[in-house]
């Protein structure tokens, strides 16, 4: 008999041999009929395995994100199976699961997909998986494997055969088809009810510009009907959202060819939805003790040489700016900590000075591939509301805390109400990517654990997702439509203050290194700002939207007295435009409806008469007739109620 521990901490024996169903059959066989995955003593395996050792058993189903990475890569394989029926000579590569669905990426030599195949590869998809075929895995010999794809004349799987060793090269079966995989499938095809090919794009090999350009397909599969028709419906919500649209038809920003990729220019609203974001964080800063910084966009090679960055982005990144001096070169700032080190290095400090707290909204330069570049959401010029806290050891758990409660007021203040906190560490694995001693890893790791579950933060651990120079803390946020984005971060750093040989005197009166935090509770203005668009659908909190309140006079007579209460509305630093155009008054209520205005104020022989305002409120429509006073107080309130005090 064996022993399987499950994660409600119960344990159940079993006869050797037996396998992840026949467990799930054990708890019900309604939810054995659901499991679609399994993971025993953290490994994949199917759930057919045989258990042959005592451990510890998670059983997934669809609701799970193992459960559909397996559904989805399993179904990558069906994929894979459709097009071979059409193109018998393609030469399969990879096929992962992603966030959403999965791709192939295939070599179709002088073949082509596009739209037009899409439906007729879908057919073929669910004819496949009606055929309910089961997924077995095999272990084959290098020499075998080799031998097979080398028959085929499919140099890519070759490639990744020779990469591996005797023992470790398996193969998947279903049906009459057959794959390179390493494991992690669904019972059956038969499981896969809706399947749909979203796109067809190129790809490189390895993602190596010098290799083969391929065709990747992406799909998405469902075990239900009713789940893709919900996915498609959330995909035309999620258009409609989309920032790059939202911020062209708002004025926000825009991307000029002349001035470069990746580089926004921010328009008039935009700059000022933007400045309204910083000043909004300033001052909740200057609460909290931070000081503010200025520092260039440019610094010498060698600064980044000490940092660290240059070793690491070098390569890939911006090239050196030459001066008419020879020898002399310049960076563009691919970081802002570099600096702020630097900062602090002017003067020395005492124990009894720390923490300083440095914070900066500093624009940085990266170069990012132009495949890679999307709207606001990735860029190769981005500002970081930046700061760096440095502070002794003993002070570091109180200011990690501190942050994370800055962090949280910023997205309680945005409604951003569900997030997960991950905790990104290095790969213990590969540690050669790193900077740092051990040790400073090890007490920079435990810092930062320690104070998410102080804190209570739902929390996950992901490793090999760390800096370079020390782990963090990143915020997960899910938006309107369920999508999850990276945003904030708190990053906790050994390694740059001895890098930069930073020091404060101690109360023994020697010099001690201080922690470095590295904090940006918005990550960066660019990509907050994209996805605050379109978790809001450009409807923003009131005391952020750039124009809160539109005055529609109905005819020119009344433009007097819409300049009278515009007045008034500023008065109260209230944002306010009147829109004098000669159009109808109901052209002007829907522009300022697709404008996203969040009141309109009409205003007529009537208003005017008795010192009145109508008003519409943006979703609600006519809320009724207010006197000017009344409506201020009305909207200051509803300010008032939308921002939370730090």
């Amino acid at each position: 008999m064996i022993q399987i521990s499950l994660p409600d901490g119960s344990i159940k024996e079993f006869q050797k041999g037996s396998t992840p169903i026949d467990v799930a059959k054990s708890i019900s066989e309604g939810f054995a009929r659901n499991v679609i995955s399994a993971e025993f003593n953290k490994t994949v395996v199917e759930t057919t395995t045989p258990l042959n050792e005592n451990g510890s058993l998670v059983l997934y189903t669809f609701n799970d994100a193992e459960g559909k990475k397996a559904f989805w890569h399993s179904s990558a394989h069906v994929l894979a199976q459709a097009i071979t029926s059409f193109y018998p000579n393609v030469k399969l590569t990879i096929g992962p699961a992603i966030e959403n669905g999965f791709y192939y990426d295939l070599d179709l030599g002088e073949n082509t997909i596009s739209e037009k195949d899409f439906l007729e590869i879908e057919k073929k998809f669910l004819d496949l998986a009606r055929g309910k075929h089961e997924f077995k895995m095999r272990e084959v010999s290098k020499a075998d494997a080799l031998a097979k794809y080398k028959g085929e004349g499919n140099e890519y799987k070759v490639e990744l055969i020779e990469n591996l060793t005797d023992g470790e090269i398996t193969f998947c079966d279903h049906a009459d088809f057959t794959d390179l995989c390493r494991g992690g499938h669904i019972p059956n095809t038969g499981l896969i009810k809706a399947m749909k090919v979203m796109s067809a794009a190129g790809a490189y090999w390895r993602g190596d510009e010098k290799n083969n350009q391929l065709t990747r397909i992406y799909g998405i599969s469902f075990p239900k009907q009713k789940l893709l028709t919900e996915y498609l419906e959330l995909l035309e919500e999620a258009k409609k959202r989309d920032h790059r649209k939202l911020g062209k038809e708002l004025e926000l920003f825009a991307f000029s060819a002349k001035v470069g990729q990746g580089l926004p220019l921010w328009l008039p609203k935009g700059a000022a939805l933007r400045d309204r974001l910083e000043q909004f964080l300033k001052a909740a800063q200057k609460k909290a003790g931070y000081e503010m910084v200025i520092t260039p966009h440019i610094g010498q090679k060698e600064l980044y040489v000490t940092s660290g960055h240059y070793e690491k982005y070098g390569a890939d990144s911006f090239q050196p700016i030459g001066t008419p001096k020879d020898g002399e070169e310049f960076l563009l700032k691919p970081m802002n900590c570099p600096h702020h080190c630097e900062i602090y290095n002017v003067k020395p400090y005492s124990y009894k000075e720390l923490p300083k707290r440095f914070a900066e909204f500093g624009t940085v330069y990266r170069y990012e591939q132009s495949g890679e570049l999307h709207g606001l959401t990735r860029v190769r010029g981005f500002t970081q509301d930046d700061a760096h806290i440095f502070c002794t050891p003993d002070q570091l758990d109180k200011e990690f805390k501190d942050v994370i409660d800055l962090v949280l007021y910023v997205f309680k203040s945005l409604s951003f109400e569900n997030f997960t906190a991950q905790v990104s560490l290095r790969d213990p694995n590969n540690k050669e990517k790193y900077i740092g001693s051990d040790e400073n890893w090890e007490k920079a790791e435990n810092a930062i654990i320690n104070a998410t579950k102080e804190k209570g933060l739902d929390y996950v651990i992901e490793y090999g997702e760390a800096a370079f120079y020390g782990p963090k803390l990143d915020f997960m946020v899910k938006d309107a439509l369920g999508r999850s984005w990276q945003l904030g971060t708190i990053q906790v750093d050994y390694n740059l203050p001895e890098r930069f040989d930073l020091t404060y005197k101690g109360s023994d009166n020697q010099l001690h290194r201080p922690v470095m935090i590295h904090r940006a509770p918005f990550g960066s203005m660019e990509r907050f700002i994209a996805v605050l668009l379109e978790h809001t659908g450009g409807k923003f909190p009131l005391w952020l939207t750039p124009e809160q309140v539109i005055i529609l006079p109905i005819s020119e007579k009344y433009q007097k007295y819409a300049e009278k209460v515009l007045n008034l509305l500023e008065n109260s630093e209230i944002r306010a435009l009147v829109d004098d155009r000669n159009e109808k008054t109901g052209r002007k209520i829907r522009d300022a409806e697709l404008n996203k205005i969040p009141f309109m104020i009409i205003v007529g022989e009537q208003e005017e008469d008795k010192g009145m305002v109508s008003v519409r409120k943006q979703g609600d429509g006519d809320i009724g007739t207010f006197t000017i006073d009344a409506f201020i107080q009305l909207i200051t309130k509803e300010i008032n109620s939308t921002i939370e005090q730090f």
